[in-house]
């Protein structure tokens, strides 16, 4: 037990219900089978156990985590308890009556997302006319009321070539911070990866681009930080998933199930709830969180490679959604077996894939998963 670190991270997924239809949304693609979520009073002592184990900061997700009409008072419970608390939203269903009321209930931080640059691109993308206007709208009041702000632009194939517009808005805007974050496949972007994916050629020049600007704005002193997140499918070596298996962070989906990522619930795993074991239990004794924690269980080339204490065998669910086994050496380590399967698929980015090609994500699309697993 004095081997494992602390849940420092959580993540509370409040929600799987959304507004929006984007495209390479990580949720479950059968998430519209899971109707029941905990109520403020579970969440709120998800929260208390949370701090009591050493939790510092506390992300509110989904989903959409606007939908909840708690929110504030799950954000000053949260505040109270000593967190520093983010949320993570799309800015649909944000109000400036709400960003006030989160100020007062102590939200120290907020983070909003947009699908382009470009209004029409964007709409199109999040399936949801006049998104774009209302999420600039929401920002300005986000500046406005003097929170720490982060843009978030989920990069792919029909986006980035829009990366200048994207830092020029976001400097506009003063976000404190910018994450221009290629998409990382899971869920509905994995999906859709044949469409998504961006060529390496358009990703070469979006990193030529933000280095320039970079240089431009340290020039400026400019205090906005700006974030380029390359996707698995470029690298020769996997990231160190979540800094490791049950180490750092922890999820709490919607329906109380406790994961160690936002992606794990895809997993032939056993997964503990909260409303059955202490969050004590589950980051300790439960088997889910056992599961790939140390190097026991590696297979090679993992287990004699000199690099398996930085990246830990690469990410699980990736190797579970590539390979069929969530145990072997993930496909993105150019070491592994299975690399061909990355290969293909940056072959397969060179495909000319319309956004109205794309599978939205959206609940009539969800039960139809649902129906195929149940068949199955």
């Amino acid at each position: 037990m004095s081997a494992v670190g602390l849940p420092l991270w959580l993540l509370a997924e409040l929600t799987y219900r959304c507004p929006l239809q984007c495209p390479y949304c990580s949720n479950p693609l059968e998430y519209a089978q899971i109707k029941h979520e905990l109520s403020t009073e579970q969440w709120c002592n998800v929260f208390e156990q949370a701090r009591a184990m050493g939790a510092a900061q506390l992300g509110f997700s989904g989903g959409e985590p606007l939908v909840r009409q708690d929110l504030d008072v799950l954000i000053e419970h949260a505040h109270q308890l000593g967190f520093y608390t983010n949320l993570i939203t799309s800015g649909i269903g944000l109000t400036e009556d709400k960003i006030a009321r989160f100020k007062h209930a102590g939200l120290d931080h907020i983070q909003i997302s947009f699908q382009a640059s470009d209004p029409v691109v964007n709409d199109a993308l999040a399936g949801s006319k006049h998104a774009f206007q209302h999420k600039l709208e929401m920002a300005k009041l986000v500046k406005k009321y003097d929170y720490s702000m982060v843009l978030n632009f989920v990069i792919h194939r029909h986006n980035i070539e829009q990366i200048a517009e994207m830092i020029e808005l976001s400097i506009a805007l003063g976000a404190d911070s910018v994450e221009l974050a290629v998409c990382q496949f899971y869920g509905w972007a994995k999906l859709n990866r044949q469409g998504l994916l961006p060529t390496q050629d358009q990703l070469r020049l979006a990193e030529e681009i933000t280095q320039q600007y970079r240089d431009k704005l340290q020039q400026e002193n400019s205090a906005c930080k700006l974030i380029f997140v390359v996707p698995d499918y470029y690298e020769t070596r996997p990231k160190p998933c979540m800094d490791g298996w049950g180490k750092v962070f922890l999820t709490i989906a919607p329906d109380g199930m406790a994961l160690p990522c936002h992606a794990a619930r895809q997993l032939p795993i056993q997964f503990p709830y909260v409303q059955k074991q202490t969050l004590q239990q589950i980051w300790y004794q439960s088997t889910g969180f056992n599961y790939f924690r140390g190097d026991a269980w590696m297979p090679e080339p993992c287990q004699s490679c000199d690099e398996k204490e930085k990246d830990y065998g690469g990410c699980r669910c990736q190797a579970f959604m590539l390979t069929g086994k969530a145990e072997n050496t993930d496909p993105v380590c150019s070491k592994s077996v299975h690399h061909e399967v990355i290969l293909e698929a940056q072959q397969q980015a060179e495909n000319q894939i319309t956004i109205e090609q794309l599978t939205a994500r959206n609940s009539r699309n969800s039960k139809s998963f649902i129906s195929v697993i149940n068949v199955q």
